[in-house]
Formats: C-alpha cells, structure tokens, sequence
C-alpha cells in the first residue's frame, strides 16, 4: 500500500490478508470485513481498494454499489512465492 496522506493505518495489509486466509467463504464483502477490524467501513473499502491496485486481491461487482473481494493466491492451488509487505 502506498504512503500517502491521512492517519496511519491500525490495522496491517498483513490482519487484512488473514481474514481471508481464515474465512471458509471465498470472497468477502467490505461491511463483512469491517465488522472484524477497527476500521470503518469506508476505510475498509479504501483499504480493499488500495490491495487491489497493488495486485493484491481483486474485487468484482455484484449489484448496484456492491463487491465482492478475495485473495487470489489463497483461493489458487498454485500459489506463488511473492512476499506481501
């Protein structure tokens, strides 16, 4: 995630991440995020977006303003050996 303006996160892309690691649902909505961190759910989804740019997770829309997120090398059988900082 880039360095930029605003409050410095309380919550690591790493808590993120391992959320979804640790979710038995593949994909994960940002309120459903949101409820297990400390951050609000605008945050939640500014923070989602970030690790989507960053090739992190990607997100597909499912109806008006919603979206639906997942980790692509948790959900892979072939997961590749990148290190997430």
């Amino acid at each position: 995630m880039s360095d930029g303006p605003g409050r410095k996160p309380t919550v690591s892309d790493d808590e993120i991440l391992e959320i979804f690691r640790n979710s038995t649902d593949p994909v994960l909505t940002a309120p459903e995020i949101s409820d297990l961190i400390s951050i609000s759910r605008r945050g939640t989804l500014d923070r989602l977006k970030n690790l989507e740019e960053d090739g992190i997770l990607q997100s597909k829309k499912v109806g008006g303003r919603r979206a639906v997120w997942w980790y692509p090398e948790h959900t892979s059988t072939s997961k590749s050996n990148r290190e997430i900082s």
